[in-house]
């Protein structure tokens, strides 16, 4: 194989691998901007990690390496929910990054020469660099691949272009090793001794049975409970922790006047519909046909049974050449379907091909001359592996011998699967694509099914220019008339339903029941609490109109900010003090569990072989701080009363089961410490994100 084809085959994929591997590499189960150009001002920074900024222009070049790796990997388009998470996966790229390059240059963590030469060409070279250079047919590490690309690379005739590429491949592979060097002296520092040993031991095989009683916080209803500032306070101190906002998040209401199409649309557009069809019926050009009056034009191929419309899959089967059917609704679109041919074929082929590109050739005259010279080639003995490997532009294939594996009807482009599948076994032909000239050999075909070649038109159901006025006209009149505190009282004159999106990040492209709403999410990060939206925001085929009603910021929130997600847990510790009380009296004169349930009006519960580990009540749920509390009493004592997570508790310990003694602590503090090992990594960044100064002003950009 030439260093040229193979440089022009893999180091897009060495790049674009790595890379993506450098820096996924520790973020935990961590791409798309929203339609404008990536290239704004090059200073613009639209973010900082601890006095390092990040810019604009470097923050979108990774999120369109992102994107193309996505789409690339999963063949997917990408919806409002990708977008927002690839750009969360790619901010989460520049912290790691930001956060760990800072800490190994505190430590002085180093690569040396002699560590980098052996990471690139020593006797075991880098993971990395041993990926990329493994022989396909083989699946082993080529040595030989490796130093013909050194080779090359260090020569006069190297690509600048290139490289500029394999130097920042290899700039990332030492970042890497620094970062995995500094990982490793956080797992070194890593200790579990005998006695962690034995607790986690204990913890997992020690039986606990005991039997309790409950009475349940919902055994009191919510209105006879009297919430006070003291108790708010108390909570909000005790949890403070839990509030600490890492990023922005904003709350509105908004309202959503519908503008799908109305019965008058619909039945327009049926009319055009049932028109379309009858002249469909009357083509004598299907494919013309579908090219001029199709909204989403899809290839004529032939499908099998399966692979159609469930609507068109029940009746094109049985039906005869040139039958229509339709017009039928489906994904807001009225479809006209037309069935073009009928045969029998196979289900896949086997087959290799060798590729001739027309401009290395002078031409595709020349290309195709040079195609049947080698067909020549081939009826004169030649093997067609050996041609693949020598003359084949297509160089992935062209190294398995020209081999495409065996693949299924509609895998490759529409012209190649005619040639293939229509052809025979053993029959070899040349054909013309987009992609060049193309030398094919059928080595085998497997299966047969009917299939079918169906031509479908399509008419969107969509709103008239009528309905649209009328729909916006209204939206106008609400947004008109509403004041900086009015929005509920207009909205339910409206007759209008009021949604909440709450706790919606500056970044987000979708809300609760709109897709591509992000202009309205911009709207909501420039306004002030308390602001309505100045214009009506189209979406999809609602026109959206919300009033901003909380800003959450960075740090600490508020008492105030919090105040309603913690009423549950503040009024179930109110409820908790009450109930403590009642099962105290209860408990008082009492001699066993049994009298404490008949005095408190609850039933007795026996549980059998709980472990501190897995705290959880059958039947219930968990329950740590009782199963913690059960696991340090003696046996056949009346405790003291237990608020927990469903109601207050008071148990009975009957006995504990000890499990086989431990004698031999070592295999115990292996798994022990491997689980500490692979939670390391996730907890040191989790900690240096939680102690760095961030700047995010990726909602003005994005």
């Amino acid at each position: 194989m030439g260093i040229m084809g193979y440089l022009r085959d893999r180091m897009g994929t060495i790049l674009a691998v790595f890379i993506g591997f450098a820096l996924l590499a520790f973020v935990a189960g961590e791409v798309i901007k929203s339609g404008s150009s990536i290239f704004r001002d090059s200073s613009s920074e639209i973010g900082e990690v601890n006095g390092s900024t990040i810019s604009y222009k470097e923050f979108s070049e990774r999120l369109d390496l992102s994107t193309r790796q996505f789409q690339q990997q999963s063949g997917q388009a990408i919806s409002p929910q990708i977008t927002t998470y690839l750009q969360e996966s790619t901010w989460g790229q520049f912290l790691t990054d930001k956060l760990l390059s800072k800490e190994v240059e505190k430590l002085g963590i180093t690569v040396g020469d002699a560590e980098r030469q052996n990471m690139i060409s020593g006797t075991t070279p880098d993971q990395q660099i041993m990926r990329q250079f493994t022989d396909q047919q083989t699946g082993q590490f080529s040595r030989e691949r490796l130093n013909q690309f050194l080779t090359y690379i260090q020569s006069p005739q190297a690509d600048t272009a290139q490289l500029k590429q394999w130097g920042t491949f290899l700039t990332e592979l030492i970042k890497d090793k620094k970062r995995q060097k500094y990982m490793a002296l956080v797992s070194n520092g890593l200790y579990v001794n005998s006695l962690d040993a034995q607790d986690d031991y204990n913890g997992k095989n020690k039986l606990a049975n005991f039997k309790y009683t409950v009475l349940d916080y919902a055994s009191i209803p919510d209105n006879k409970v009297t919430l006070t500032d003291d108790d708010y306070s108390a909570y909000y101190n005790d949890h403070k922790p839990e509030f600490k906002n890492k990023q922005e998040l904003r709350s509105f209401d908004y309202v959503s006047f519908n503008a799908a199409p109305s019965k008058e649309d619909t039945l327009a557009i049926k009319t055009q519909a049932d028109k379309l069809a009858a002249d469909f019926k009357a083509s004598t050009n299907d494919s013309l046909f579908v090219q001029i009056n199709s909204v989403n034009k899809a290839p004529l191929i032939f499908q099998k049974k399966g692979q159609l419309d469930p609507k068109l899959d029940s009746v094109m089967f049985s039906a005869e050449k040139g039958f229509v059917y339709g017009p039928y609704l489906s994904n807001g679109f009225y479809k006209i379907s037309k069935l073009l041919a009928v045969k029998v074929g196979p289900d896949s082929v086997q087959a290799r091909h060798i590729l001739i590109d027309p401009s290395k050739e002078g031409g595709l005259d020349k290309a195709l001359a040079k195609a049947d010279s080698l067909k020549k080639l081939l009826a004169g003995g030649k093997t067609f592996a050996e041609l693949a490997k020598d003359f084949s532009t297509d160089r992935s294939s062209g190294e398995k011998g020209g081999d495409l594996g065996t693949f299924g009807r509609n895998t490759m482009i529409p012209a190649f699967d005619d040639a293939v599948f229509d052809g025979k076994a053993g029959e070899i032909k040349v054909l013309t694509t987009q992609f060049g000239v193309h030398l094919i050999e059928i080595q085998k075909q497997i299966g047969a099914s009917k299939v079918v070649k169906i031509a479908t038109v399509d008419k969107q159901l969509e709103p008239s220019q009528k309905t649209q006025n009328e729909v916006y006209n209204k939206s106008q009149a609400f947004l008109g008339g509403l004041t900086k505190d009015n929005f509920a009282e207009q909205a339910k004159k409206a007759g209008l339903t009021v949604k909440k999106a709450e706790d919606i990040t500056g970044t987000s492209a979708s809300l609760p029941g709109l897709d591509n709403a992000r202009a309205f999410v911009k709207w909501a990060f420039k306004a002030e609490k308390g602001d309505f939206s100045e214009e009506v925001f189209p979406i999809g085929d609602q026109y959206v109109v919300g009033s901003l009603t909380e800003i959450k910021p960075v740090g600490y929130l508020s008492l105030d900010a919090v105040k309603k997600q913690i009423e549950p847990a503040v009024r179930n510790i109110v409820k908790g003090k009450m109930l403590a009380e009642k099962l105290a009296a209860a408990t008082s004169g009492a001699n066993n569990i049994d009298q404490v349930a008949t005095k408190a009006g609850s039933k007795v519960v026996p549980v059998q072989n709980i472990v501190l580990a897995n705290p959880v009540i059958p039947g219930s749920g968990p329950e740590y701080k009782l199963i913690g509390t059960i696991f340090g009493s003696k046996p056949n004592v009346l405790s003291k009363p237990v608020a927990g997570t469903a109601g207050v508790y008071v148990f009975t310990l009957e006995s504990f089961i000890n499990p086989a003694t431990l004698t031999n602590a070592v295999r115990e503090k292996q798994t022990l410490g491997q689980t500490l090992t692979q939670r390391a990594d996730g907890q040191v960044l989790d900690a240096l994100k939680d102690k760095a100064n961030v700047k995010d002003n990726r909602a003005k950009f994005l």
